[in-house]
């Protein structure tokens, strides 16, 4: 039952590995492209979804994070908490009966959404690529997925809630979870402790349990896929599960799991059974209990060898739980203890917490175990923020417009006013009264004249910098030429392939704009030998850009190329829809790259409209990312982008050792890692470390290096913007390494404003 102090399962898609090849196109590159043998890397092709249930119902409510400090700074700034990030162009707008309101993760399978019931539940809804959905093979799998978690069911479960296998496009919905990782827990916490660590080893033990019980085998427990939700542990990720009875629909060839997680029978002869569940259990309440992998670190065949040959480390679990993880971790699976007798263990060890103590032959009735989950459960609830719903209609917006018209008008005592294609305001010169404001459409103005005095004045011209790109460019407009606003069907192949070079004057000046805008974003990271084709289908009402060709380009570069292509697509069209609304019929963009001139096609990249906003927003906010981040992990060859960076990290050392008396944090120095770097596409600055000493593990030091990136990065940023009129970088973000996962925690994000 959602709310209840137990587990929750979640699809998704399996992995196995993929062929790609990661060769620099130039030398210069190699040291940048990062590459590892496939069966040793967790694959990119598996969609990771932050937390797939929500409490209510009698559940514990999450503590809400201590609202944080301003530093006093001119800036916008947003946290990044809830998991929820920006819906992207081309985003669904529903599945099914859930509104889609933004993003949980992606991946090489598909794409998880946040979206809302009728009754306003937040759940997580897992949609299939197209290209994964035309294959049968892959299909079986989802299907078969579908019907395995729809077999298990318990009181301590939270089911799925729907799935459509067979559609067109292939989904599935579960209810979300607030609540951090198990790995996000020790980084900030520390190990869990008392009452808390039986609670985990109780809860996930019944969770696996009940998989058992249904005849199924999870195949993937780790830290990453247990969530810490305020009402108790819930187990994620059951996107690898298959039947204990060996009719699961999987590839040959290919071992499942992570590395560390993995059982000795697994790594010998790829056997996956329950007891390979049980001896991964056993490994992560040792890992929850002392904050040490219980197999160590280092590279995956050391730790292959240490499981299969060597003793855990258990230093440090207390004695009865150590008794039961130890015959967890047996090497022999047919001694191992069962997942339903390691709960048992686990439940009567937890009572011993409680107040209420209950005899062996009592037996420990399911309703009496969930409360002393919930009694003896004490970890901190992580920020979680309301879902805010999709912006107001057009429709709401149009009339906004015109009631802001309406007071504007009375303001300027008769004088005719109007609102030019940015939505500023301006006068015509041939009114009564005066406005001083921008020109239409953010050119140059032209001369005005005060009807009272009759005197010319000239006004500044706007700074192309401020002109914002239209949220929703065809508000109000009754009869667009545009007329697949809300479209949300992939391009068809046919679509890239019977499109053609500009033909009119207005699509040469649009062709233009988008070379132009692309080739500016891609020569700081050194990419300007990328010359993007520009090719238009009326019919498809769809503007093309095709990169390439070029071989064995690294992904994280195809990645920049199609941001950029997308960016500048979408603001182009964006800006034309709006100035032109019942003339221009291009609203849609897709994204192409070619590897060859043999190719007969080009790999589809990404596509999206013009009419739903191009930056990455969510609640008016804006938010970096993952592909931010990877763009700016890319090595800048703009001289001034180089001179800003190594100034602001300095600037940000400064202030980071100028709190320490307040902070009492340890004062940092040159070799602690501090990194920054430029997305030219969304004009951000991303500040990132590795965190070799753990220094910033903790949520309060979290804090503080938030607070000095804002205050210093945004100093900077604005000297460098008010100085420099090529300057375009407002926007930053600031990231942590998480140790254990070797992934990225963003902490903050926001817009400098001048």
């Amino acid at each position: 039952m959602p709310g209840t102090p137990c587990v929750v399962l979640n699809w998704s898609p399996p992995t196995w590995p993929r062929s790609t090849v990661r060769r620099s196109v130039r030398r210069s590159r190699l040291d940048q492209s990062s590459s590892c043998h496939p069966s040793l890397r967790r694959s990119a092709d598996t969609i990771q979804f932050p937390g797939l249930g929500d409490s209510s119902d009698g559940c514990v409510q999450p503590h809400r994070a201590p609202s944080q400090k301003r530093n006093g700074r001119p800036v916008s700034s947003a946290r990044t908490g809830g998991r929820v990030q920006p819906a992207r162009s081309g985003d669904p707008k529903r599945v099914g009966p859930y509104r889609i309101i933004g993003r949980l993760g992606s991946g090489g399978m598909g794409t998880v959404h946040a979206g809302l019931d009728s009754t306003g539940r937040r759940v997580a809804v897992k949609v299939v690529n197209a290209a994964q959905a035309e294959d049968p093979e892959f299909r079986a799998r989802f299907r078969r997925e579908v019907q395995l978690s729809a077999r298990v069911q318990g009181p301590c479960l939270v089911p799925l809630l729907s799935a459509e296998p067979d559609a067109e496009t292939p989904w599935l919905a579960t209810t979300y979870i607030p609540g951090p990782t198990l790995n996000q827990h020790l980084t900030a916490h520390g190990p869990l402790t008392g009452g808390t660590l039986y609670a985990f080893a109780t809860g996930t033990a019944q969770a696996l349990a009940a998989i058992h019980a249904a005849g199924v085998v999870h195949r993937d427990v780790k830290p990453q896929n247990v969530i810490l939700n305020p009402a108790g542990p819930r187990v994620l990720d059951f996107g690898i599960a298959h039947a204990a009875d060996g009719t699961s629909v999987t590839r040959t060839g290919v071992t499942t799991g992570t590395p560390g997680w993995i059982s000795p029978e697994h790594y010998r002869t790829g056997t996956a059974g329950p007891e390979g569940d049980v001896f991964a259990w056993g490994a992560l309440v040792a890992y929850a209990a002392t904050g040490r992998l219980p197999f160590g670190t280092g590279s995956p065949d050391v730790v292959a060898y240490r499981i299969m040959s060597a003793e855990p480390d258990l230093d440090g679990l207390p004695e009865g739980l150590r008794g039961t993880v130890e015959k967890a971790l047996t090497k022999n699976p047919g001694e191992r203890i069962t997942s339903s007798s390691a709960a048992e263990e686990c439940a009567h060890l937890l009572s011993a917490q409680a107040t209420q103590v209950l005899t062996v032959d009592s037996g420990l009735e399911p309703t009496t175990v969930r409360d002393f989950v919930a009694t003896e459960w004490h970890v901190p609830g992580a920020e979680d923020p309301a879902w805010q719903a999709p912006a107001a209609s057009a429709r709401k917006r149009t009339l906004i417009v015109l009631v802001a018209a309406a007071a504007t008008g009375a303001a300027v005592a008769g004088g005719i006013v109007a609102f030019d294609s940015k939505g500023q305001v301006y006068q015509d010169a041939n009114s009564k009264g005066t406005v001083s404001s921008a020109a239409p459409s953010g050119r140059p103005a032209a001369a005005t004249a005060s009807a009272t005095t009759g005197e010319i004045r000239t006004v500044d011209p706007v700074d192309p910098r401020t002109i914002k790109v239209p949220m929703d460019p065809l508000a109000g407009v009754p009869h667009p030429a545009y007329t697949r606003a809300g479209d949300e069907s992939q391009p068809h192949p046919d679509t890239w392939r019977t499109s053609t070079h500009a033909s009119t004057p207005q699509e040469q000046d649009a062709e233009q704009a988008i070379r132009d805008h692309m080739t500016s974003m891609l020569a700081t990271k050194d990419m300007d030998f990328m010359k993007p084709t520009i090719t238009f289908n009326l019919r498809a009402q769809t503007v093309i850009v095709t990169g390439g060709p070029v071989p064995q380009l690294p992904e994280n570069y195809q990645e920049a190329f199609r941001r950029a292509g997308h960016m500048a697509a979408c603001t182009a069209l964006a800006h034309r829809l709006k100035d032109n609304p019942t003339t221009w019929p291009y609203g849609r963009f897709s994204i192409h790259w070619k590897t060859s001139d043999g190719d007969p096609e080009a790999a589809a990249l990404g596509y999206g409209e013009a009419t739903k906003g191009c930056f990455s927003e969510l609640a008016g906010q804006w938010h970096g990312d993952e592909s931010g981040m990877a763009t700016a992990e890319l090595p800048s060859s703009d001289k001034v982008e180089i001179r800003v960076a190594d100034a602001t990290v300095k600037a940000v050392t400064a202030t980071w050792n100028a709190n320490t008396p307040e902070t009492n944090e340890t004062p940092l120095s040159t070799h602690d890692g501090i990194n920054l770097g430029f997305d030219p596409v969304e004009n951000a600055a991303y500040v990132w470390t590795d965190d070799p000493n753990n220094r910033f593990a903790s949520r309060a030091a979290q804090s503080n290096l938030k607070g000095a990136v804002e205050e210093a990065l945004c100093r900077k940023l604005m000297e460098e913007f008010n100085t420099n009129k090529s300057w375009k970088y407002t926007r930053w973000t600031v990231a942590v390494r998480n140790a254990y996962t070797n992934g990225r925690q963003f902490i903050g994000s926001g817009t400098c404003t001048p």
